[in-house]
């Protein structure tokens, strides 16, 4: 037995992870099993499509929204420090927010609203219930074409603009549900990313790094990848969904990656390492500390790792997972969502009740099982454009916890 694990069950873990590569359709990947801290990676297959130097450990990967469990944490330490409270409203921090106006109906004239019933608070920009997000069961309303429209959300031809900018346009339009009624998914973590920058008078990165990546040791993550570390970034692909065939989506080179962005996005726009994860994955199941240093809290890591919907808003989050399977490929269900991350609720595949964590339509996957003590982290440079990726993460989930020896 190797950490946790038995050798026979780490040993399919890797045959079963090869044969993705071997098939084709994943030109690499770097994978992380850990149990009680101690940390079993695989690292397979190349960094370009047509071949290339190979996947190492420390390759950097775009890490898309699993973002999202990992930039929450900022929001935790000023929460904790008291510089933010749960039920303060935005407004003095963020005015863009003030005197909003509600829409009628999903999926009706952006004139026609109704005032707000209350102003929004912190509590609704950690829980994704503010009012606005990207909602899948929406597409083709106008309150939707607007939030494309405005470059409101990542990975568009045009990248977002900076923090000010963004937020005049997100204030140029109605909420698409009163604040706290329903959850939504991600644009209420890029939001946290202003709120944070504003509160502590710093960038978001600045604080980040400050904060939870130096305390970590997490030196590879950050919103872009330097230049004396851009060899070590792959390119990212978005495959035909008709044919396969691997199309660029964003070169290392001169790509997204390689300068710092106008917007440092809380919900998408981290590159990191299997490592750094880890860390930040460990400090989490370790109550909020790193080795003698405490990061968050312990009620803080309590917050983000537990289910904070209500039963009305749990379904509206099940029903944009179970409906949008065809979207997703089956990422992103089985249950309920904490603050910047999703909580198994109920038994729905492999991991139990209790396992948190997210997936990035970049083709990556961390989550960290408190029961088990069990992080698993899975990056790779194929996007979710093909169910290929999602097919493999299921697959890693499916073996890895077969060969966790509990």
């Amino acid at each position: 037995m190797e950490q946790g694990f038995s050798e026979a069950g780490l040993r399919r873990v890797r045959e079963v992870l090869a044969r993705h590569v071997e098939s084709g359709r994943i030109p690499g990947l770097v994978a992380l099993v850990s149990r009680g801290g101690r940390a079993h990676v695989e690292a397979i297959g190349t960094m370009r499509h047509d071949g290339g130097p190979p996947m190492r450990r420390d390759t950097i990967f775009r890490m898309a929204s699993t973002s999202k469990p990992v930039s929450v944490a900022a929001a935790m330490v000023l929460l904790d420090e008291c510089r933010l409270r749960l039920d303060d409203p935005v407004e003095p921090w963020l005015p863009e927010l003030a005197d909003r106006r509600v829409l009628q109906r999903i999926d009706g004239p952006l004139e026609d609203t109704v005032p707000a019933r209350r102003p929004i608070t912190v509590r609704d920009l950690l829980t994704s219930t503010f009012g606005l997000g990207m909602d899948m069961t929406a597409l083709g309303t106008p309150i939707m074409g607007a939030v494309f429209q405005q470059g409101l959300t990542p990975d568009l031809p045009e990248p977002m603009p900076e923090p000010d900018e963004w937020m005049r346009r997100l204030g140029s339009l109605p909420l698409m549900h009163q604040p706290g009624e329903r959850w939504q998914y991600h644009i209420s973590s890029d939001l946290l990313g202003v709120l944070v920058a504003r509160v502590s008078g710093q960038s978001f990165e600045a604080f980040l790094r400050e904060r939870v990546f130096g305390p970590l040791g997490m030196n590879d993550t950050g919103f872009h990848v330097p230049a004396g570390k851009i060899d070590r970034l792959p390119p990212l692909y978005a495959p035909d969904p008709q044919t396969g065939q691997f199309h660029v989506w964003d070169e290392a080179q001169g790509g997204r990656h390689s300068r710092p962005p106008a917007f440092q996005g809380g919900g998408g726009g981290l590159s990191s390492t299997v490592d750094d994860y880890h860390a930040y994955f460990q400090m989490l199941l370790n109550h909020g500390m790193h080795g003698t240093e405490r990061i968050l809290s312990r009620a803080a890591v309590e917050l983000i790792t537990t289910n904070r919907l209500t039963p009305e808003q749990q379904a509206a989050r099940h029903a944009m997972a179970t409906g949008n399977v065809h979207v997703s490929f089956g990422q992103g269900q089985h249950g309920g969502w904490g603050f910047g991350t999703a909580v198994r609720t109920y038994r729905g595949d492999y991991a139990p009740i209790g396992q948190f964590g997210w997936d990035g339509g970049a083709g990556t996957t961390a989550y960290a099982d408190p029961h088990h003590r069990i992080t698993g982290i899975l990056l790779t440079q194929v996007g979710l454009s093909v169910p290929e990726p999602a097919r493999l993460i299921h697959d890693f989930w499916t073996t890895l916890y077969q060969a966790a020896d509990v």
